[in-house]
């Protein structure tokens, strides 16, 4: 384990399996403005989280849940998994306590990024939940922004998931976000991932992907790691990219976004492989997006 990648388990705290950023979590050394915490709640159990200066958006991954804070009852009505649909989601800005039910049990996110002001609870329902098809070829994706600059109001949080299919790539050609001026915002980066086998495979079969990140200027940075389902990567600066979907699994990210400058996520694509999208405009996108079992 390096600084930036936290393997299932390795970043637990409490009723939490995955506990990053977050304002409870242990200090990231260089880690500032983004969190993260999954949790794998058993049924009928209640995870709490006090009231602190951090926006939040819950994200059902597996299942239901209800979502109570001071002014509101939110029933997500999640999903199967993050493979089979959209989900509801619900934004609760910092300052605020809040209680998450399980019904019956399942799997479940909270983004949250430091704030000082205050936005109202909003619930973003599957049937609004922005879907947008990205690539052509081997770098066809899906993405669900449900939590970007469009779809809610927030200080600093941007949150959205990613689903590539097996074989293909995603965060390519590779791109970055570490710096504010006219075509770019800096913005630090998680990759919570998980991953299902095609159907066929045997009951040993281990799902897997790969998360790479790579040196843009004077701060050096070098990942390339196998990933496997409930995995973390921190990307603080640099390349991010690619995300590859290993032939025989199809991939999912949860990406959560945030920096001390302007809410907006705006990127610079690597001058040697802008070719590559160009090259690609005239293969068709892969047949099974957008995913929806």
């Amino acid at each position: 384990m390096t600084q930036w990648v936290y393997p299932n388990g390795s970043a637990a705290k409490g009723d939490w399996e995955v506990s990053l950023g977050a304002s409870d979590s242990p200090p990231v050394p260089g880690w500032q403005y983004t969190g993260i915490r999954v949790a794998n709640p058993r049924k009928n159990q209640v995870l709490t989280l006090p009231a602190a200066d951090e926006e939040r958006l819950v994200v059902p991954l597996c299942q239901r849940f209800d979502v109570r804070t001071p002014d509101g009852l939110y029933h997500l009505r999640g999903r199967q998994n993050v493979f089979t649909a959209p989900t509801d989601v619900v934004y609760v800005g910092t300052g605020t306590p809040l209680e998450i039910y399980a019904p019956s049990g399942g799997r479940v996110a909270v983004a949250s990024a430091p704030a000082s002001t205050h936005y109202p609870d909003q619930l973003v329902k599957a049937e609004d939940n922005e879907t947008v098809l990205r690539g052509n070829g081997p770098t066809s994706r899906q993405a669900r922004n449900f939590g970007m600059m469009n779809n809610i109001e927030a200080e600093r949080l941007l949150v959205c998931e990613v689903i590539t299919p097996s074989g293909s790539w995603s965060s390519y050609p590779v791109h970055k976000h570490d710096r504010n001026n006219d075509h770019e915002t800096a913005l630090e980066e998680i990759y919570y991932f998980q991953m299902r086998a095609l159907p066929g495979a045997p009951g040993q079969a281990r799902p897997l992907a790969y998360q790479g990140a790579s040196t843009a200027d004077e701060r050096p940075l070098n990942i390339m790691t196998e990933v496997h389902p409930g995995d973390t990567v921190l990307i603080p600066y640099g390349w991010h990219g690619p995300s590859i979907a290993a032939p025989g699994y199809d991939l999912y990210y949860l990406n959560v976004m945030g920096g001390g400058g302007q809410r907006d996520w705006k990127v610079t694509i690597r001058d040697d492989q802008i070719w590559i999208n160009q090259a690609l405009q005239s293969q068709p996108r892969n047949d099974r997006l957008p995913m929806i079992d």
